[in-house]
């Protein structure tokens, strides 16, 4: 039986993900705050913060009591955030790397010990990644794209030891956190003292790119692609929103003023 951990076990992509691996025969390790709460001997659930390398540590404590050995680890855990680049609370804004960045860092550099060649990391970042980051999803346009650039910088290192890195790269994916992002953005309209119009034209267009999403089950399945390929490929793409790739075609300058055009 193969071992894997997966963070953001819990949510949706996550918890998808676990009942997957688990299915194919994998024993998981499914990290999260919360408690995994559905029994099956093939699902040991750790309970860890990815903010707190206390927390990290006294997992990989848990987990290398129990094998010696994973043949990868999955990254689900991330928080999505929506707001003003200039009204937001630094607390806020340090949040939102200490989590989508941050925690994936610690995970990876505390567990490598566990990672022997042939092992692999798959790294779930987001379609925005790659993108030039629209007004307002800024914050998390920014984390996820670090987060793209360290994945891309760890797979460069790590296949000198024979371990390899993928990124899933989602659009929009029916979980609590689509849920969440609506919310936040409801949130965002509701306070914002500076983009009042611009925030409420701007809700109109993340509602109709939101409403293409795909079910969590399709990410799980991909992120078994990766794991599984014989020739893992760096980048996994799914849901890609066509009017987001197109308007990223545009030279920078038209972008900025078919946005300012748009929202004004």
């Amino acid at each position: 039986m193969k071992d894997i951990l997966i963070t953001g076990a819990c949510g949706g992509m996550g918890k998808a993900a676990v009942k997957a691996f688990a299915e194919r025969g994998y024993r998981v390790f499914a990290l999260d705050r919360s408690i995994w709460d559905e029994a099956d001997e093939r699902i040991i659930p750790i309970t860890a913060d990815i903010t707190s390398t206390a927390d990290i540590e006294r997992a990989f404590g848990e987990v290398s009591a129990m094998t010696d050995s994973l043949c990868g680890i999955i990254h689900f855990a991330g928080i999505y955030m929506l707001d003003s680049l200039v009204e937001m609370s630094e607390e806020s804004f340090m949040r939102a790397f200490d989590v989508n960045l941050f925690g994936a860092f610690r995970i990876n550099k505390v567990f490598l010990p566990l990672l022997r060649g042939g092992s692999r990391i798959v790294i779930t970042a987001s379609e925005l990644a790659p993108l030039d980051p629209l007004p307002f999803t800024g914050i998390y346009a920014i984390t996820k794209n670090a987060l793209d650039r360290y994945a891309y910088s760890l797979r460069m290192e790590l296949q000198l030891l024979g371990i390899s890195v993928s990124v899933l790269r989602p659009g929009a994916v029916k979980t609590e956190m689509l849920g969440a992002s609506t919310a936040a953005l409801d949130r965002f309209c509701e306070g914002t003292q500076l983009y009042t119009c611009n925030a409420k034209r701007f809700k109109g267009i993340v509602d109709k790119v939101e409403a293409a999403n795909v079910a969590p089950d399709r990410v799980a399945r991909l992120a078994l692609k990766a794991m599984e390929a014989k020739r893992p490929r760096h980048i996994y793409n799914l849901n890609r929103n066509p009017l987001l790739r197109l308007l990223n075609l545009l030279p920078s300058k038209l972008q900025t003023k078919i946005i300012g055009m748009v929202l004004k």
